[in-house]
């Protein structure tokens, strides 16, 4: 065996390696430039808020969902769903009744029935402690009641509480 034709090879498998290594990143390259640009890179953040919240049932007309703790969400994306026609309040105070379902913030709380006083304000956080007073002229028994979250940038929707009686 000739020891020095062996020793003396200076070639090696880097260029091999290295054109591994640029397929590699043109493939990585292509599938991040292709989600943002196919406008999935907006929905791959985007998810619900992970907060947990209590019922507290007030005799059949009565209900109070309280945010117990979890991540803080403005009042702006959250909204109260049920079957029967039913009224917010931060306050506990005048209801609004916009048959079926309660927006938190709404933008011209009059137009609901709620007063500025008794409305969630425009940019307001619910967050641990925050109490949600719902309450109906008809009766929450055999109804479903929940919490549903919604995208300020989408049409995604998601329940992030329920309730049923």
């Amino acid at each position: 065996m000739n020891l020095g034709t062996f020793l003396g090879e200076r070639r090696a498998v880097s260029p091999v390696i290295g054109v591994v290594l640029m397929v590699a990143i043109t493939v990585v390259l292509a599938a991040v430039i292709g989600t943002f640009v196919l406008g999935l890179g907006d929905q791959v953040s985007e998810s619900a808020p992970q907060a947990q919240f209590s019922f507290e049932f007030n005799g059949s007309t009565g209900l109070n969902v309280t945010h117990e703790g979890g991540d803080a969400v403005r009042a702006d994306e959250l909204n109260v769903s049920s079957s029967v026609s039913i009224g917010i309040s931060s306050d506990g105070a005048s209801y609004g009744d916009p048959n079926g379902v309660g927006a938190l913030d709404d933008a011209d709380p009059t137009s609901a029935g709620l007063t500025e006083t008794n409305a969630f304000a425009s940019g307001t956080t619910v967050d641990a402690g925050t109490t949600i007073y719902v309450a109906t002229s008809e009766t929450f028994v055999g109804t479903t009641v929940r919490v549903v979250w919604s995208s300020p940038n989408s049409d995604v929707t998601a329940t992030v509480a329920r309730w049923e009686h």
